[in-house]
Parts: structure tokens; sequence; C-alpha cells
């Protein structure tokens, strides 16, 4: 499975969504997700400490996987450049990183 470049903007105080529709390698078919569990995280630079977005999956069967950020969450994070990436478990266990990409976390000036 190819990794998926993909650079958010998240806004503090407000809530961040993100929906990614995965396709298998071997064809434009969408991949089915069913069994698959995923987990997301964002930080400064590789070595800090990680923060997680929660992750859903939208519609396993047609390849959905939702992350995201409360507002609540976001209010706590400081404006400026992150990483992030979205991997996921396959049934067999394995771990492949799906999404990659850099997040810009902006300050909100209506709260």
């Amino acid at each position: 499975m190819a990794v998926f470049i993909s650079n958010i903007v998240v806004y503090t105080h407000t809530d961040f969504e993100q929906v990614y529709v995965l396709e298998n390698q071997d064809g434009n078919d969408r991949l089915d997700l069913t069994g698959y569990s995923g987990t997301s995280q964002y930080r400064r630079y590789p070595g800090a400490t990680p923060s997680d977005f929660t992750v859903n999956f939208t519609n396993r069967a047609l390849g959905k996987v939702k992350i995201s950020l409360s507002d609540t969450e976001t209010a706590g994070i400081t404006p400026g450049k992150y990483f992030f990436d979205l991997k996921l478990t396959r049934p067999d266990g394995t771990k492949v990183r799906v999404v990659e990409g850099q997040m810009t976390v902006k300050k909100t000036i209506t709260r």
C-alpha cells in the first residue's frame, strides 16, 4: 500500500476532521477496511511527545477512515507546524502507514 501525502490545517478552538478514502494498491478499487484498526498521532518534531487524533472508520467497505480533534483538544495546541501520520493494523496484525504529512495549526480570532 502506498503512503498518501496530505498536508492539513487545524484552527485552534474549532473542531477538525479529515476523511481519507483508501484504495487497494492493485487497482483503483476501494480498500475494504473490515477488521482493520487505526491510530494517528501528531508531534512538533520526530522526537517530541506525540498527541493522538481520534480515528473512526466512517464506511469500512468503501475504505473511508476519519481523523478528528474536538474544539477542546485544538484549544490546547500551540500554533505552528507539526508532523502527523495515520497507521492501520490489518486483521493479520500487519501495521502499515497509509497517510503522512504536515499539520499547520493556526490561531483563530473568533472564539
